[in-house]
């Protein structure tokens, strides 16, 4: 019995070693922690339940039969999160660079299938140079067994990936099935082909960094959703997020006890939309006077920056939040901007979150650049994913909403179940200037002279505006439900969300819609 005591703990002190002691040093050195650092700081203390550790790869090609590491370079189990459970992978760079091995690919499809069992979400610490390249075929195949389980887990459990270091090839498509992709300024990548192969193959010159570093997937090519500044700011992100969602598709979302009043009214909401519409304001400064505590967890804070989205606290219940920012693109909605709020409509519908919107929108944006690149599809994208949403919506109109943007922004025409405008909201096809051009065309052309011109305009801008730029006539014909005054809008939207907590809606049965991808 003593002689197997002593394997077992030699065994158990060879995986927790790793790659060594001086590779771990290297770890710090390039500032990343290390696989098991990593997993202390994002757990609770004390929480982590590892499996698998005594793992080995099975391969005896290129003098890997001499290469055994305990755990292969994966480490996986389960913990918690705030005192909920969670199950969380991490790859161990000091080990065969993190590679993907058959088996420690087993290890991860192992918890994938109990978190999908157990209605708890998983979390990825993704830090590998790929494929093991020793194994072929059969570490593909554990790459291809990854995805699939992403993909039958999806809008089930939330799904998290870290990338903590390098993250290339196919070993990118994992991160990409699942909800919300952190990275690390200065210390991760992530790219389909290396700067190498596309040096070779189109002649572009370009850095790891400038191709697919933290920066250039956080505001370029939107594929990350948070940038975190080191290792251990990442870990308190996904701390923070997870917060705010629920283990999976089946539970209500988590409320906490909150001090801020439900009634509480912000006179400062009744001048923060400029006289003038032309005039830009931050519709973030919106979000937090309404928000409990003011506090406002941002998505995609760098990249679409015409919309914003994020996680909020209303009466200490989670919602999430999709705005039109005015002081960027005035707000208009393109390509980036339909797809990153489709996304984000989706993943709270998925999960049960309510939908606060605040709408402020001129319409889509104009161009060639944005009508040959697909606006058309992928404007329709977020039309789908408000029409779709089952949970409940809540429309706040602050001010523009002109247009197929107006429809498309949770307007009550898409089953909003409460919208409210600010008095200051202009509901029309489109903006003053623009209609009276096409409308009273005829009565500007026939004045004499271009300054008569000009008082036939401006006095029919002014007309149109009265008439229809205004928020009655909507709420004349129950678009809107009410309009209210602006420093009320925290109290009745926590009384609509109280109201809607019980709410049911379905959609037709069918296997699965076809949204416009």
């Amino acid at each position: 019995m003593s002689d197997r005591l002593e394997e077992l703990r030699r065994r158990h002190a060879s995986a927790e070693a790793g790659g060594g002691e001086e590779r771990r040093a290297r770890q710090h050195k390039e500032g990343k922690l290390s696989a098991r650092e990593r997993i202390n700081l994002l757990l609770d203390e004390g929480t982590f339940e590892e499996t698998d550790k005594l793992v080995r790869h099975r391969s005896r090609a290129f003098g890997m039969e001499d290469q055994v590491v305990d755990g292969d370079g994966f480490i996986t189990g389960y913990g918690l999160i705030h005192g909920r459970p969670v199950y969380v992978f991490a790859q161990d760079f000091t080990v065969f660079g993190g590679s993907l091995s058959e088996t420690n690919a087993k290890k991860i499809v192992k918890i994938m299938d109990l978190a999908l069992k157990t209605g708890a979400p998983v979390i990825g610490l993704n830090d590998s140079g790929g494929a093991r390249i020793q194994e072929g075929v059969l570490s593909l195949a554990g790459y291809a067994d990854i995805f699939l389980r992403n993909t039958l887990s999806s809008g089930v459990i939330p799904q998290i990936s870290a990338i903590m270091g390098p993250c290339a090839g196919g070993a990118v498509y994992s991160p990409a099935l699942t909800d919300f992709t952190f990275m690390v300024d200065g210390t991760s990548y992530m790219f389909i082909t290396g700067p190498d192969v596309i040096k070779t193959v189109t002649h572009e010159d370009v850095t790891k960094e400038a191709l697919g570093g933290a920066n250039t997937h956080n505001s370029v090519s939107g594929v990350a959703h948070f940038l975190a500044h080191d290792d251990a700011e990442c870990l308190r992100m996904i701390r923070e997020l997870m917060s705010y969602l629920p283990p999976n598709n089946r539970d209500d979302v988590p409320r906490q006890a909150s001090t801020d009043p439900v009634d509480r009214e912000d006179p400062a909401l009744d001048s923060i939309v400029p006289s003038a519409s032309n005039l830009p304001y931050d519709i973030k400064d919106v979000i937090h006077r309404v928000a409990d505590h003011g506090e406002f967890f941002e998505v995609q804070e760098h990249w679409a920056r015409n919309i914003v989205i994020g996680m909020a606290r209303m009466d200490g219940r989670t919602v999430g939040i999709v705005a039109n920012q005015p002081a960027f693109l005035a707000g208009c909605l393109d390509i980036d901007s339909s797809v990153k709020g489709a996304r984000f409509v989706r993943f709270c519908d998925a999960f049960n979150i309510p939908i606060l919107t605040f709408e402020d929108v001129p319409g889509f944006l104009p161009g060639t650049a944005q009508e040959f690149g697909g606006i058309i599809r992928h404007g329709a994208k977020l039309l789908y994913a408000y029409a779709e949403a089952t949970v409940p919506k809540i429309t706040i109109v602050t001010r523009k909403a002109y247009g197929g943007a107006y429809c498309v922004m949770g307007s009550k025409h898409l089953r909003t179940d409460v919208n409210l405008a600010w008095p200051t909201a202009e509901i029309a096809v489109m903006g003053p200037e623009g209609a009276v051009n096409i409308v009273y065309r005829r009565e500007i052309a026939a004045a004499r002279t271009p300054e008569e011109q000009d008082a036939v305009r401006r006095s029919k801008t002014e007309e149109f505006r009265e008439r229809f730029a205004n928020p009655f006539v909507a709420a004349e014909h129950g678009f809107l439900d009410d309009v209210i005054e602006p420093r009320q809008t925290r109290p009745r939207i926590i009384r609509a969300l109280r109201l809607l907590e019980t709410k049911v809606d379905t959609n037709p049965r069918k296997k699965h819609g076809n949204i416009p991808l």
